[in-house]
Formats: C-alpha cells, sequence, structure tokens
C-alpha cells in the first residue's frame, strides 16, 4: 500500500506539472488616442478565460486553450473588437487600439439657441405642461411662460414673442412642424392677446431664440416647434370651473389603444372680476369668449400616427378711454368682434430606412374692429377696420438615418396667404404664396463632435423675388458635463401684409445670428451661458403714420427695405432640482444692446420694445404633508425707452423726427400661486383633482408700458396693464384618470 501511494503521488505530481506546463500567458494592453482604457472586458471567445483592463489598459490571463480562437474586447462607450490569435507554448502579447462608440444616449447635441423639452436625454429640458401649469404669472400660457427664460423680452402692451431685439411678429410658432398663423387672439391697442391652444394639447417643445433649423423659416429672430401628444393614456373626463371661465371636455381611447377622440368646449367672461378689483382699463363691454376644439388620433399597425386637430374661438370685448384730443371730443371707443378657426392635419410613418413627416394646416381670421368717439353721451366718428384672412400651409418631410447620431433631411413647404382689408377708402386684397425647399443633415463625427447643416430656400409670388438661407451649428464636449456649441443662420421674412397698402419694390427682411454657447449639465442641474450677435438688413420703412382717432397707429404704408440694425447680449441660465428637498428653481438674466432704424424711426435708436437688463426667478415647492404646491416668480426689467414720433413738412417733403422721448419705470412683479390636490394618497381613486389660486403681481406694482400722445404733442397718457393686481381661482377635475402622483413627481 505504501508503495502504490507513492506511485500515485508522483503521477498526480506529474500531471500537475504537466498541466502547468501547458498554461499560456497571453497579455498585453488596450488603447483609445495613445491612452490607457480601463474596464475593458478581455475574453477569449466561447471560453471560461479573460481578465478586465486597469486603469492604464493593461490585461493578463493564463489559459491552456490551444490553437486559433479569437480574443474579444468590449466595453460600453467602444465598438466591440475581435482579434484572432493562434495559442501554442509561447506567451501571447496582443495590443489593441479601440474605436469609440458613438450613440444618440452619450453623443453631444447641438444646443446653441434652443431649449428642448420633450427630449427626456436633456438636463436642460424646460416648459413640459407641468412646467407652465406650475410657473407662477404665467396663467397656464406657453408664451407667458416664455418670459421667464433667458433672451424673452417682458413686454405686456400687444401679443407676440420678443426674442432677442426683435419685435412679436418676428417669432413665429409652429404646431406638429406646421405653421401656426394667428397663434394668439385678436385684440385691441394696448391689451395683448391671450393664447388660443391649450397647454395640455402638447407634450413637448423646442423653444429656439436664434439659430434654428433651416426646415422652419419666415422668422427674423426665433421658432416655438410644439410637438401634440399622441394617444392618452386613458378615457378621461375633465371639468374646469373658476369665476371666469367655464370649460368641459372628454377623451375616449378604444379597448385596442390604437385611436381616440376628443372634444372640449369652454366660455370664458370678465364680468364678475370687473365688479371685484379696480380695473385701469375701462371695459364697455367685458371681455368674454366661446371656444371648441376636435381632436381624433390613429396609430397605424406599423406604428406611424395620423392626427388632427381643429379648433374654433370668437372674443368680443369694448374698451372706453378719456381723449387726448378734448377740444374735439371726450373719449375714444374701440370694440372688438373676433373669429378664428385652425386646422392641423398631420402623418408621421416609417418606409424602412427612411421617415416620412408629413402636415398641413388651415386657419381663417377675423378682426372687426370698429372705432368712435364720445362727446356728451353723443356717439359719432364711427369707423370700421375688418380684416379677413385665410392662410394655409403645407409641409413635407422625409429623413433617412445614416448611423446611430447622423441623419439626413429634407423636403418642401408652401406657405399661402390670402387677406382682405377694408378701411374706409382703403380695400386691400394680398395674396402671396411662399414657395420652400430645405435639406439639412445631421452629422456625428465622435461622441465628442457633431455638427448640424442645412440650407433653406424660398421663393415669394408676391414679392417676385427668392433667397437662400444656409444654417450651420457646431457642438464639442469639453468634459463630462461641458459642451459648448456654436451656430451661425441667414434668416429671410417678408414685410408684414398690414403696411403693404399700395404698390412698392419691397424684398425679404434679413438677418444673421451668430450664437456661442457654453452649458454644464448634470444630474439634476444646469447652467448655460450664451453670447449672440444679430444684424438686421433690408428692415421695412415708411415715411408716416395714419391714426384711427389716436387708438395707435393702423394704416401704414411699407415705403422701401433701407431699415437695419443690431442685437447683441449675453445670457445666463441656471436651472437646481437637486439640493433643496421637494424644491424646483431657476435663474435666468439678460443682458441685450440692441438698435434700429425701421418703420418710422428716424433715426437709429434703441427700439421701444427691448429692455437693457432682465432678470427672472421661478421657485416651485411640493409639500406631500399639506397637499400642496407653493410656487413663486419674479421678474425685474430696466425701463424701455419711448418715444413718440411725429412727421413735419421739410422743404416739401415729409420728415419724421422724435418729438418726446424718455424710459419707462423699470418693471417689477412678484407673482403667487397656490395648488391643492385633495384626494392626495387615495390609491383607487377614479378622479384627480386640483385647486388653483393664483396672484398675479402680488405687491401691485402699478407697471407702464408705454405712452399714448396728442396729434399735437402737448399731452400723454398712459399704457397699462388692464389690472395691477389680479388672482384667479379654479377647480380643474378629471374622472377617469389620477395624475396625483405625476403631479408630485412634477411629470404631468
Amino acid at each position: 500500500m505504501k508503495v502504490q501511494g507513492q506511485r500515485l503521488f508522483l503521477l498526480i505530481s506529474f500531471l500537475s506539472f504537466a498541466w502547468s506546463f501547458s498554461q499560456v500567458k497571453v497579455s498585453g494592453k488596450v488603447t483609445f488616442k495613445n491612452k490607457g482604457v480601463a474596464e475593458v472586458n478581455v475574453t477569449l471567445k466561447d471560453t471560461y478565460d479573460g481578465a478586465t483592463t486597469d486603469a492604464n489598459g493593461n490585461f493578463s490571463f493564463e489559459t491552456s486553450e490551444k490553437e486559433d480562437h479569437f480574443l474579444t474586447f468590449t466595453h460600453p462607450n467602444y465598438n466591440d473588437v475581435e482579434k484572432p490569435i493562434s495559442i501554442g507554448n509561447q506567451d501571447i502579447s496582443v495590443n489593441i487600439e479601440l474605436k469609440e462608440q458613438i450613440n444618440e444616449i452619450n453623443a453631444v447635441v447641438v444646443s446653441a439657441g434652443s431649449i428642448e423639452a420633450s427630449d427626456k436625454k436633456r438636463a436642460t429640458a424646460l416648459l413640459t405642461p407641468i412646467d407652465i401649469y406650475t410657473t407662477a404669472g404665467a396663467d397656464g400660457q406657453i408664451s407667458s411662460a416664455l418670459n421667464f427664460l433667458p433672451g424673452v423680452q417682458k413686454v405686456g402692451e400687444t401679443e407676440g414673442l420678443f426674442i432677442r431685439g426683435g419685435t412679436g411678429t418676428e417669432s413665429k410658432i409652429f404646431m406638429d412642424g406646421s405653421l401656426i398663423n394667428n397663434y394668439f387672439s385678436n385684440s385691441v391697442p394696448g391689451i395683448a392677446g391671450r393664447d388660443r391652444f391649450n397647454t395640455s394639447l402638447f407634450k413637448g417643445n423646442v423653444f429656439s431664440s436664434g439659430g434654428y433649423s433651416a426646415l422652419y423659416g419666415q422668422a427674423l429672430s426665433g421658432a416655438l416647434m410644439l410637438e401634440s401628444v399622441d394617444l392618452p393614456d386613458q378615457s378621461s373626463y375633465d371639468f374646469g370651473i373658476s369665476p371666469i371661465f367655464l370649460s368641459a371636455g372628454f377623451q375616449r381611447l378604444s379597448q385596442d389603444k390604437n385611436h381616440s377622440y376628443g372634444a372640449t368646449l369652454g366660455y370664458s367672461m370678465l364680468d364678475l372680476m370687473q365688479e371685484v378689483f379696480n380695473f385701469n382699463t375701462d371695459f364697455i363691454d367685458a371681455p368674454q369668449g366661446l371656444n371648441g376644439d376636435f381632436n381624433f388620433r390613429i396609430r397605424t399597425k406599423s406604428g406611424g400616427f395620423f392626427k388632427y386637430y381643429g379648433m374654433y374661438d370668437s372674443n368680443t370685448m369694448g374698451v372706453k378711454s378719456e381723449s387726448l384730443e378734448p377740444q374735439d371730443y371726450d373719449f375714444s371707443l374701440v370694440r372688438l368682434k373676433g373669429k378664428n378657426t385652425y386646422h392641423n392635419l398631420s402623418f408621421r410613418q416609417k418606409f424602412g430606412k427612411y421617415l416620412l413627416h408629413a402636415g398641413a394646416s388651415y386657419s381663417f381670421n377675423r378682426s372687426d374692429l370698429n372705432f368712435s368717439t364720445e362727446k356728451a353721451d353723443m356717439e359719432s366718428d364711427k369707423t370700421r377696420i375688418l380684416t379677413d384672412g385665410n392662410y394655409l400651409n403645407f409641409k413635407t418631410v422625409l429623413e433617412r438615418k445614416i448611423n446611430r447620431i447622423s441623419a439626413l433631411r429634407g423636403g418642401f413647404e408652401l406657405n399661402g396667404t390670402d387677406e382682405k382689408l377694408n378701411f374706409e377708402e382703403v380695400n386691400k386684397h394680398y395674396k402671396d404664396l411662399i414657395s420652400s425647399v430645405f435639406v439639412e443633415t445631421d452629422l456625428g463625427f465622435s461622441n465628442q463632435l457633431s455638427a448640424k447643416i442645412g440650407v433653406r430656400a424660398e421663393h415669394s409670388s408676391y414679392l417676385g423675388k427668392s433667397n437662400i438661407a444656409p444654417r450651420f451649428a457646431l457642438a464639442y464636449r469639453l468634459a463630462q458635463d461641458w459642451t459648448t456649441s456654436f451656430a451661425y443662420g441667414l434668416f429671410y421674412q417678408n414685410p408684414e401684409s398690414k403696411y403693404i397698402n399700395g404698390p412698392a419694390n419691397l424684398d425679404f427682411q434679413k438677418s444673421q445670428h451668430y450664437i456661442f454657447q457654453l452649458q454644464r449639465a448634470s444630474d439634476g442641474r444646469s447652467l448655460r451661458l450664451e453670447a449672440f450677435y444679430k444684424k438686421y438688413d433690408q428692415l421695412i420703412k415708411f415715411k408716416n403714420l395714419e391714426y384711427v382717432d389716436n387708438q395707435n397707429q393702423y394704416v401704414q404704408t411699407a415705403d422701401n427695405n433701407n431699415g437695419y440694425g443690431f442685437a447683441k447680449g449675453v445670457e445666463i441660465f441656471w436651472r437646481d432640482k437637486k439640493t433643496f428637498e421637494n424644491i424646483d428653481y431657476w435663474i435666468s438674466y439678460s443682458f441685450l444692446d440692441s438698435k434700429r432704424d425701421f418703420m418710422n424711426y428716424p433715426v437709429s435708436v434703441k427700439p421701444s420694445f427691448a429692455s437693457e437688463h432682465t432678470i427672472s426667478a421661478v421657485a416651485k415647492r411640493f409639500i406631500p404633508e399639506w397637499k400642496a404646491g407653493i410656487n413663486l416668480s419674479y421678474t425685474y426689467a430696466k425701463g424701455r425707452p419711448y418715444y413718440d414720433i411725429a412727421s413735419k413738412n421739410d422743404t416739401g417733403q415729409t420728415v419724421n423726427y422724435i418729438r418726446h422721448e424718455g424710459r419707462l419705470k423699470d418693471y417689477n412683479a412678484l407673482n403667487l400661486s397656490f395648488n391643492y390636490l385633495p384626494n392626495l394618497g387615495k390609491k383607487d381613486a377614479k378622479a384627480f383633482t386640483v385647486f388653483v389660486l393664483s396672484i398675479s403681481n402680488v405687491l401691485g406694482t402699478k407697471n407702464v408700458y408705454g405712452y399714448n400722445f396728442s396729434r399735437d404733442g402737448s399731452r400723454s397718457s398712459a399704457v397699462v396693464p388692464p389690472v395691477n393686481t389680479f388672482v384667479f381661482v379654479g377647480a380643474f377635475i378629471s374622472f377617469g384618470v389620477d395624475k396625483t402622483q405625476d403631479a408630485i413627481n412634477n411629470n404631468l
């Protein structure tokens, strides 16, 4: 037995020695751009042998495998590599240079000039529906919420997005790619129109304050691209009630969840609030409106979408103001009757490697303004301005992915306008068809470098002229959380049709944008610094004004395109959702230096709609134990300039000059709102209810938007908000769906 044991020991020792002798060492280094890459999995394919690279990219392991094999190298941020090797009795050394894996998650995104709220990959995502509804002072309106972002000027006397020294008409708004003509309700001088569209209609947006994509045109300053919801999560019934409006609606989702339809109806009136608050505006006819809409959405079997949205609204109001011409009359009166309808049909479908977007929209808008004067309780000098407009937009975009982050897209667009104006002896019929073609490419060179290059060409049948507008943007990642972007673009826009009341040799208005951005985005926090320069050329000019009973200018005639100007500035934006528990806040600052010589300006001056310094702050806090949210916002804007521009005859020529000028008092407004969710915590709740209390301009600051002047310039009156402080109280109820948890998580 002893001898047998010794023999067995010798046999095991021999086998162990033979086994160790047959082991081969495989080692090497993995690099990217001559630097070692850590955490790379190195594996001998179809075996259990392998290792992971160290901090310097080195690896080493032993194997008893023989003959031909593949050595694989894998890492989430780099392309997989397979290296053939032949294993004999000698150690093997293998060095590998990896190639970066380019993908949508890690790739840097061009963002100069724009903030996107539909792309969840972006830490700067803003203005989702819950952001808008919970921003105090925004009144649930998309355009009002944009006023708390950098680059947007606070101009209260008229509607529109005033972006970086541009007028409100130099920005355009799109729904699912199609242009929305008359996004704002009809209005009277000195009172801004409201958004016609319900914020809940849209699931996201891209707001561009400059350098926007070649897919969009006819805007000198910026663009807001709204994306409507697809299918609702489930069927529901909605009701809203407040002292100023009533609303009801429903959404029906099919059992197969492939199609839905819905409708809403609303009525608003300001009569009751006139009895409660001390209004600055004397409404002889309190503002009231009726609106309704209908929608349907169909998901195709192959994953495409048909979407239709149609709406109708009407609004009326009447305003009475003291006369600046007391020798002629005591009061000026203006009454408005407005009607509008809008239809939008869009289609999205993938065909193999191609994605087709097609959309069409039609809108009709009527603005019926009636002016008169009153003296000794007798009305006279009645004048009517009636404007009817029909607008048609059709657009098709075909897109193909080149690789994971590169794409090529192109298409064409038709934008038709047919307007009729009747005013005393002026009977205008304006027709234009703007046809456009465009092509654009996203180029992802690496996860650190990408570019967007595009060009757009347009032709106007009315002007009889064409243009070509190149666009270019470049983005580079400086570090893990830091990116920088640069954008350049050329932008054209037709002169506004309301200024075309006679023959004139006009051309496209033109602007050039130069934008540089530095951005840091980490989990829950984002910092955005942006500098820009805009150069304006071929802006319209006209010689004089025609007043309608001193209710601001309405009928002017464009004379030429000799206007010009510039705008330059710096913007800072900071948003933080992480530092303080259950608190989301952001702060924005804009510096703007701008001058223009356009319209009836006699010289180049700071435009009356541009404020040099603007600061906004928004804070939101949800308190679970109170079942409530508290929201604050504050805006400060340095006083804008104002001008009284008059005409005089100088050696037989009509010459404009500045008769009075000055600076408005600084704008200040602190806003507060409360949201209360009474059914919080009821897990089986089949309804979602929220009560809202909103107070605009809590401190009652008496802000001034501008001044009107008498014909001889001897008297003036301030243009002020209809009311200094406004309180809104309302309740919103949804049956069939509980969004309480979404509200808590700020994910509505």
